[in-house]
C-alpha cells in the first residue's frame, strides 16, 4: 500500500518553471515506478513522466516536448516534475501515481494521490 500526496501547483506566468513534489509514503513505497499525469478540462488523464524504483530510468511521452524532468529522492520518499518554460496549454490537474511496473507508456496505475492544480496565464 502507498500514500501519495502532490504539492507545488498554483498560480504561474507563463514563461516560468515549476516544480511538482510527491510524498509516497508507505514502508513499500520505494519499491514502486513513480509517474506523473495530467488532465486537463475537458480532456483525458495522460502521462507526462515516470521514473524507476532506483531513478536511473526514466520515461517521458513524445508529446511533452522535453519541457518535462521527474526525479526522485527515496531518502526522502519523493518524486519531483520539473516543468520548464510553462504554457497556458499545461494548466491541468497534476496527479502522482505508483506501480510495479517499468517505466514506459502504460497508464495502469495501482495507487494514485488527490492531485495538484496548476494554471498557467497568458
Amino acid at each position: 500500500q502507498v500514500h501519495l500526496e502532490e504539492s507545488g501547483g498554483g498560480l504561474v506566468q507563463a514563461g516560468v518553471s515549476l516544480r511538482l513534489s510527491c510524498v509516497a509514503s508507505g514502508p513499500t513505497s520505494s519499491e514502486y515506478t513513480l509517474g506523473w499525469f495530467r488532465q486537463a478540462p475537458g480532456k483525458k488523464r495522460e502521462l507526462v513522466a515516470a521514473v524507476s524504483r532506483s531513478g536511473g530510468t526514466t520515461y517521458y511521452p513524445d508529446s511533452v516536448e522535453g519541457r518535462f524532468t521527474i526525479s526522485r529522492d527515496n531518502a526522502k520518499s519523493t518524486v519531483y516534475l520539473q516543468i520548464h518554460n510553462l504554457k497556458p496549454e499545461d494548466t491541468a490537474v497534476y496527479y502522482c501515481a505508483a506501480d510495479d511496473i517499468a517505466p514506459g507508456p502504460s497508464t495502469w496505475y495501482d495507487y494514485w494521490g488527490q492531485g495538484t492544480q496548476v494554471v498557467v496565464s497568458s
